[in-house]
């Protein structure tokens, strides 16, 4: 596949919140790292986790293709949307390692932006083994 093609399939998953075409750019055993430290292993456990892209709508996301290789890449995206749900803010809350968000019930959900980097290792057919990302997200300012 390269890392051309799964970036802008990525890309297209996340725009349109598909899990099923995120899941078919991953081996059966395929593993999406959405941090160091969690990872979702096959299928099932992808889309699982792709579930939340359901609670976010106006999905942008841009990436530039940092390195390619036989088996792999490197890119760095960057992705904008908006919260739609308290349940979507409170996920973000928590990932950011703060609580100290100054928001209170009634407020309007914040705009998003995550900014990252991707290593993806893909195997003989092109399909992904292991995609990492690290990132970091920050809210918009209202516009």
């Amino acid at each position: 596949m390269g890392i051309d093609r799964f970036m802008e399939n990525y890309k297209r998953a996340w725009e349109t919140s598909d899990e099923h075409l995120l899941a078919s750019l991953f081996t059966p055993d395929g593993i999406y790292r959405n941090t160091p430290f969690a990872a979702q292993i096959g299928h099932e456990a992808i889309k699982a986790y792709w579930q939340r892209t359901k609670l976010q709508s106006d999905i942008r996301l841009t990436y530039e293709v940092l390195a390619r290789a036989e088996h792999g890449g490197i890119a760095h995206w960057h992705t904008t949307y908006q919260v739609t749900s308290d349940e979507l803010f409170r996920i973000w809350a928590a990932s950011t390692g703060t609580n100290l968000l100054a928001r209170k019930e009634g407020d309007p959900l914040p705009r998003l932006a995550l900014d990252g980097v991707a290593v993806a290792d893909f195997d003989a057919t092109g399909l992904c083994r292991e995609f990492k990302i690290w990132w970091h997200s920050q809210q918009q300012p209202p516009q």
